[in-house]
């Protein structure tokens, strides 16, 4: 047991500044073009580094708007967003600019490490959730940011701390990195074989009206039928090892199973196009549609497929698919023969066990952490 005292102090003492980010003006283009700064918004916060931004903005955007640039090491939060998202963290790697929506925190380096501001804020996240203000849309302010307390350790201590914490999120990243490149290898596989129609022996089978001898036009209805999700209010939910699958992926736990692995989730409302490949029995929620019958079709198969479908359709804003299953299923396809089919799932399944594995030692990692940060913070565990 560590005996050190432990003291709470507002973050605006740690922190050389404590502001805002902004968003310049989309109605001017050359904010936007060639844009070499990234830019991030508050969804992009995956409490880590971040280095590369959905969207970057060029210097005359700094010159000219209300956007900032900020310094390596600066410390993002989410102040605006649902339960998920709001306090939600970042660091940056380099150089980069923030929307309205994050806080930005620079460290005063003489008396504060900034992954060391970071677990501080992770570990205070559930008091700080406690200030947030309803109405239209859940928010914090920078004021009330500045003004909040978290424990505060000498610099070697602080620096003690990180290093323990920061070995399991390397390691977390470098699983994910991992993970991203196994996933990009899938997909580039099925746009190759079935998008661009370079398959195996492609060069000697003939095409009539561009399609392959042996594959055939149909339906999306013809190869997998979507149903709706189902409705589990919060007060139902039992903890287990059952995963809650709704729109934007896997959102809780429960004891009890609604489908059966391996499945495949995607979006009826709120997050649309995304597709989730679930590889245990799951409850697929009433925000999501699942596939309740492959038709003799691989599951590792459909899941490309559906998500090559769907990137297809966002485009058309007006008809709004994909919230519609009908609609979904009415979308043509054009269909693989069966061998060639077998033979690409048989890689995507490959690939997909090696993301489970992956994934389930990211979710142990994770747990350690977590169980390892608040005695660490409360000096229960010496540095």
């Amino acid at each position: 047991m560590n005996s050190r005292k432990n003291a709470l102090v507002s973050i605006e003492s740690l922190c050389l500044k404590v502001t805002s980010g902004g968003t310049p003006s989309r109605a001017n283009l050359r904010f936007w073009e060639d844009g070499t700064i990234p830019w991030f918004k508050t969804g992009e916060l995956k409490d880590w580094y971040l280095e590369d931004a959905e969207e970057n903005i060029n210097d005359d955007a700094l010159s000219s708007s209300s956007a900032k640039l900020f310094p390596p090491d600066t410390v993002l939060m989410a102040m605006y967003g649902d339960g998920k998202t709001i306090t939600t963290l970042g660091i940056l790697r380099r150089e980069a600019a923030t929307n309205q929506a994050c806080c930005a925190l620079i460290v005063d380096p003489a008396i504060c490490n900034s992954l060391y501001l970071f677990y501080a804020l992770k570990h205070h996240r559930h008091e700080l959730l406690r200030l947030v203000v309803a109405g239209a849309q859940r928010n914090l302010s920078t004021g009330i940011i500045r003004k909040f307390k978290i424990i505060s350790h000498t610099l070697p201590i602080q620096r003690g701390i990180v290093t323990q914490l920061s070995a399991y999120d390397e390691l977390i990243e470098n699983n994910r990195r991992r993970i991203a490149l196994l996933e990009d290898a899938a997909k580039h596989l099925y746009r190759e074989w079935f998008v661009r129609l370079l398959f195996p022996g492609y060069e000697h089978t003939a095409k009539t009206n561009g399609v392959p001898d042996g594959w055939r036009q149909t339906d999306l209805g013809h190869t997998l039928t979507l149903k709706r999700g189902h409705d589990l209010p919060s007060a139902e939910r039992v903890d287990g090892e059952i995963p809650i699958v709704s729109s934007s992926g896997i959102t809780g736990f429960h004891n009890e199973k609604k489908a059966t692995a391996p499945g495949v989730v995607t979006g009826r409302y709120g997050t649309i196009g995304e597709v989730y490949y679930v590889q245990q029995d799951y409850w697929p929620l009433n925000t999501a549609l699942y596939v309740c019958d492959f038709k003799g079709n691989p599951p590792a198969y459909v899941v490309h497929l559906l998500k090559h479908v769907l990137a297809g359709t966002q485009s058309d804003k007006a008809a709004v698919p994909g919230v519609n299953r009908n609609v979904l299923h009415r979308i043509p396809i054009l269909a693989p023969t069966k061998p060639l089919i077998d033979q690409f799932a048989e890689f995507a399944q490959s690939t997909y066990q090696q993301i489970h594995v992956l994934e389930t030692m990211n979710q142990k990692l994770s747990s350690a952490r977590d169980l390892l940060l608040p005695r660490l913070m409360s000096g229960e565990i010496a540095v």
